[in-house]
């Protein structure tokens, strides 16, 4: 499936995820992390981002940040290609140096900042790299604690004021938070609505609605949701009968996936679907998850449900 096109607006928050090309290293030396962290200060100050976490990895980077009146997609071309001029010239490699093109989602900032925020921190110790957050030294963890803000890179006050006015209680309240068991998941972090939004159907709904720059699809809404999962039942064999029912079976939960995921696309909210389905809302949010999963079956019920309307 093509690309959807970024959605990019002043004020935008994101969770940039960019990694090496063919999950080749990308840093290889401490002057390497050095120099990625001056040139993303450099086009943070030239753009006027504001960056509330990173994380450096051998193979990839993870950033939280808020675009002004730039689009990010010219703030990481810079930072990407500069990067790429100084490792090839450093290390006499040529070609690309990144994956592709970056992935960066758009996201629901109220809700999401604390918790993205140490997710990030925590990738070293989840990569095991690293036996606590202070270990691993290419992280704006250690802004938040005091300890170094490396060319005042990382904008921490708007997160600390979350926590206290008082930056020194402040302080104290975020290592209790970020110590505190729980948090999300991987499969949580990269569940996405429309391929590029990270927040509540409310949320995306909004920006798809205010910010989205292509025209939406002819058959969105086109059909019911008897009508979709009748398209279920001629792919999956699956009657909407047994969809609604309490069954387990992995054809099951696959043909409830995949008609969440149908509805979503046709303008559906969560709700609905979760009422068709006689089920609780958080399980249909869960579906988003496995997007990825279903691509092709997506686009053969698609196929389904438009030979459908010719006859």
């Amino acid at each position: 499936m093509p690309r959807k096109p970024r959605i990019e607006f002043e004020g935008a928050f994101y969770h940039v995820i960019t990694r090496g090309n063919q999950r080749q290293k990308i840093f290889k030396s401490l002057a390497d992390y050095q120099k990625y962290l001056q040139l993303l200060t450099i086009y943070k100050n030239r753009y006027h981002c504001s960056i509330y976490a990173y994380i450096l990895m051998g193979n990839h980077v993870h950033i939280l940040i808020e675009t002004k009146d730039t689009p990010l997609s010219k703030v990481f071309q810079g930072i990407n290609q500069s990067y790429t001029v100084y490792f090839n010239k450093k290390y006499h490699t040529v070609g690309h140096l990144f994956q592709g093109r970056y992935k960066a989602v758009l996201c629901d900032r109220e809700n999401y900042l604390l918790a993205l925020l140490k997710y990030i921190h925590y990738n070293p110790v989840r990569a095991k790299i690293a036996e606590t957050l202070a270990d691993h030294p290419w992280s704006s963890h250690h802004a938040y604690t005091g300890k170094s803000n490396l060319l005042g890179l990382v904008d921490t006050e708007q997160v600390l004021r979350l926590f206290s006015e008082r930056k020194g209680r402040a302080r104290k309240l975020y290592r209790a938070f970020i110590e505190e068991a729980g948090g999300l998941k991987k499969d949580e972090v990269y569940a996405t609505i429309d391929q590029r939004v990270q927040g509540s159907d409310e949320f995306a709904e909004e920006v798809l609605r205010k910010y989205e720059k292509t025209p939406v699809k002819p058959w969105r809404k086109a059909y019911t949701l008897d009508r979709i999962a009748e398209g279920v039942t001629e792919l999956y064999g699956i009657s909407p009968q047994l969809l609604r029912s309490s069954g387990r079976t992995r054809p099951l939960s696959s043909g409830r996936c995949l008609f969440s995921l149908a509805a979503k696309d046709q303008g559906y909210k969560g709700v609905e679907i979760a009422v068709y389905l006689e089920k609780e809302p958080p399980s249909i949010s869960a579906y988003d998850r496995k997007r990825d999963l279903f691509t092709g079956d997506l686009t053969a019920l698609q196929g389904h449900l438009t030979r459908g309307n010719k006859n």
